[in-house]
């Protein structure tokens, strides 16, 4: 009987941790589809975790490139180096002409930029677009004047629907170790605000946060696809909408229209934030959206 029991809850368990893998997204036929990874450059066994997990969400719901929110590569930068801690665990991914679009980090080289995989076109800060989404990478460790006046241009001279930028050091975190990175703040938010900035993604902190809509603009960090900085995230904190501090995450997320769809999965497969947002202008939403954040 114990026996029958054991296998009853075997097969149990494995049913729910196949349905927690299955994709939460509406995959759309017109959506923007990426995922989100950040501070990956470890070379580890949860790096490649994180990347069979990647790959076996994307057999499931296909997304057409991968957001690197920088330390891309920690320590050395030579050929191995970038063979053990990206070409290697992402390997599944490229063969499917998955791009992958970098941002740099405090720990990277700014060599990256010519990386040909890293899709950064030589340049330390760069925009591209896909659909009716505009992104911009920016390089938060050098943030100069010359970036700030290109930034400005961009933004200025983009009407597309979504704005999004990505970067390292986050403007708003709830974390005990680093924290919000208040100077860069009052550099780039002014710009944001004035050019209809809509979503922010950032690593540095070795954790997940969804941060509360900041003066109508959507913030999350996404820093723990390798490294884990378990217990960081501040209980006291008046920034966190969700966080994930116990393993290692990754993000999907898919623009349609004026919402904004996005699924958070740990290293188990099990999802761990989950909602659509709806597109803010002035702090209000464009429509209503019926699917509530959970």
């Amino acid at each position: 009987m114990k026996t029958l029991r054991r296998a009853a809850l075997a097969l149990l368990l494995l049913a729910l941790s196949a349905s927690a893998q299955q994709p939460q997204l509406p995959a759309g036929n017109d959506a923007v589809r990426f995922a989100v990874i950040g501070d990956t450059g470890t070379g580890d066994k949860h790096q490649y975790q994180i990347a069979e997990l990647l790959k076996n969400y994307y057999d499931r719901y296909p997304f057409d490139f991968v957001l690197m929110m920088g330390d891309n590569l920690y320590g050395g930068e030579s050929p191995d180096d970038y063979e053990k801690k990206f070409s290697r665990p992402y390997q599944p991914l490229l063969e499917k002409d998955v791009k992958f679009y970098a941002a740099l980090g405090n720990h990277d080289d700014p060599a990256q930029r010519f990386y040909e995989k890293f899709n950064m076109g030589g340049k330390r800060y760069y925009t591209f677009k896909k659909g009716d989404v505009r992104f911009f990478a920016l390089d938060s460790t050098y943030m100069d004047l010359e970036q700030l006046r290109w930034l400005e241009a961009e933004l200025q001279k983009s009407n597309d629907r979504w704005k999004i930028c990505f970067f390292h050091h986050p403007l708003y975190s709830s974390g005990k170790r680093h924290g919000p990175d208040i100077e860069l703040r009052q550099a780039l938010e002014p710009l944001f605000l004035k050019y209809g900035v809509n979503v922010v993604f950032a690593g540095h902190e070795h954790f997940y946060e969804r941060i509360r809509p900041q003066k109508g603009i959507y913030y999350f960090i996404e820093g723990g696809s390798a490294k884990l900085r378990e217990g960081n995230i501040g209980s006291r904190s008046e920034f966190t909408e969700k966080g994930e501090d116990q393993d290692n995450t990754f993000m999907v997320v898919e623009i349609e229209g004026d919402s904004l769809n996005f699924q958070t999965i740990r290293r188990d497969g099990q999802t761990v934030d989950a909602g659509v947002l709806p597109r803010l202008v002035n702090g209000q939403p464009v429509r209503a959206t019926q699917a509530a954040v959970k």
